[in-house]
């Protein structure tokens, strides 16, 4: 018990050092306090329109200005980031159980089963992602389930690879061999002794392919392939203020923001993660 918790402690203090890492925890606990509370925090409801306040530039009134429709572009943001965040954690789960079961079957049973499986997902690696999920959410049709399901299709292939090294590399040690010996069944090995043992390296990938899930998301919703109106979605709140670039670049400034901090912020929690978790950098 003692063990675990000095291990709990030394990640702690290694990922409070990295000052980047702590801001983009910060700022993401930030996003998820305004994505559940959304309507107290939005002075106006998402969908509102108020045309005699129509492409309002940024004022007391609204903070971020007001789109084509007279709607506030500041709630449409806070409201927009359940949306970002939902499909992001959503799919990364989606490609984290398929792909990580994956990845431990093929890496477990090795040859036949092995081959076929990561030749498999050597093909969906052939493919960018962004263009899998395009592909996929174009056979599905647009909206926020087929979204999450197109984009969580797409990182499934990054999950197996992860999950499969991770158990080549611990299929043969002896606690394996020893679970193996008092008669543990194939699925108890892989789920209580393997699959525990590969997290570090899969949580440091799920934290950075929010990231990108976010980034595919707004693709997808800018080019009419996700999120519909009225429902707002910063990547949707782009293409629709992209004719208006010129007069009013606030209209593209603050979502695209959004989308930038968001994932930067993301990507610097994974950096960190990923140092506090290496044990090559434990001291």
């Amino acid at each position: 018990m003692n063990a675990a918790k000095n291990k709990q402690t030394g990640f702690w203090l290694r990922f409070r050092k990295n000052k980047m890492a702590f801001c983009g925890a910060l700022m993401i606990l930030g996003l998820a306090i305004a994505a559940v509370f959304a309507p107290l925090i939005a002075p106006y409801p998402f969908d509102e329109q108020d045309f005699s306040v129509a492409q309002e530039p940024p004022s007391s009134a609204h903070w971020f200005g007001t789109d084509e429709f007279g709607r506030d572009i500041f709630s449409r943001i806070v409201y927009a980031s359940r949306i970002s965040l939902e499909v992001g954690f959503v799919a990364v789960s989606i490609g984290m159980f398929i792909g990580g079961l994956l990845g431990a079957v093929a890496g477990f049973y090795g040859h036949l089963i092995d081959n076929v499986i990561m030749r498999s997902m050597d093909i969906l690696l052939a493919v960018p992602s962004t263009i899998l999920a395009i592909a996929i959410a174009a056979t599905l049709g647009p909206g926020l389930f087929n979204l999450m399901l197109a984009v969580g299709i797409a990182t499934i292939p990054r999950y197996a690879r992860i999950v499969r090294a991770s158990v080549l590399s611990l299929r043969h040690l002896e606690f394996i061999e020893a679970a193996q010996a008092v008669g543990s069944s194939d699925f108890r090995i892989i789920r209580k002794h393997i699959l525990p043992n590969c997290m570090a390296p899969v949580i440091v990938q799920a934290t950075l392919g929010v990231a990108s899930a976010i980034l595919n998301t707004a693709g997808l919703s800018f080019i009419g392939l996700g999120i519909q109106p009225p429902t707002p979605e910063w990547g949707a709140m782009l293409s629709g203020a992209r004719s208006y670039i010129r007069d009013y670049p606030y209209m593209t400034i603050f979502p695209g923001l959004a989308i930038m901090l968001t994932v930067l912020s993301l990507n610097f929690l994974g950096d960190g993660l990923r140092d506090a978790l290496d044990p090559k950098l434990k001291r």
